[in-house]
């Protein structure tokens, strides 16, 4: 895969981590690899892997958690890495298992508040993204 080439597109995956607390929604966040910035767990879409098992297997080995995600997206965002434009898909993941020691273990995680969450990514489209999850779950009755 080449990552220097200007024109190149990459499709990744992620899901958004969610757990109801007294009818509330939070949201887990993670930090990036070098700690500077909080996101949510996502990689590019592997072979043999639809993207929601993707996001799935990436939420295993950077924030330790397990569940199934949603099959159908929340939507896409797009920004700029590898000297290219990456497409990331969205799955909501309803967690069921948070595990203490994990591949990536040297990333943080947190629980956040739904709107908490908002405030502290950077990433204006997963902002968005995120600013539509309260009116996306009950639309699909999750």
């Amino acid at each position: 895969m080449a990552r220097d080439k200007p024109d190149s597109f990459y499709k990744q995956s992620a899901v958004i981590p969610v757990v109801r607390r007294g009818g509330v929604i939070e949201v887990m966040l993670i930090t990036s690899r070098k700690k500077k910035r909080w996101l949510v767990p996502k990689g590019i879409i592997e072979k043999n892997h639809t993207p929601a098992s993707s996001a799935a297997k990436e939420a295993l080995e950077e924030a330790g958690i397990l569940g199934k995600p949603l099959s159908y997206s929340i939507g896409k965002y797009r920004y700029k890495k590898w000297g290219g434009v990456c497409t990331v898909e969205v799955f909501v993941m309803f967690v069921d298992r948070e595990l203490d020691k994990w591949l990536e273990s040297y990333r943080e995680r947190r629980w956040y508040s739904l709107n908490k969450a908002i405030k502290t990514v950077e990433e204006s489209g997963l902002k968005k993204i995120l600013g539509r999850l309260e009116e996306f779950l009950e639309k699909h009755h999750v």
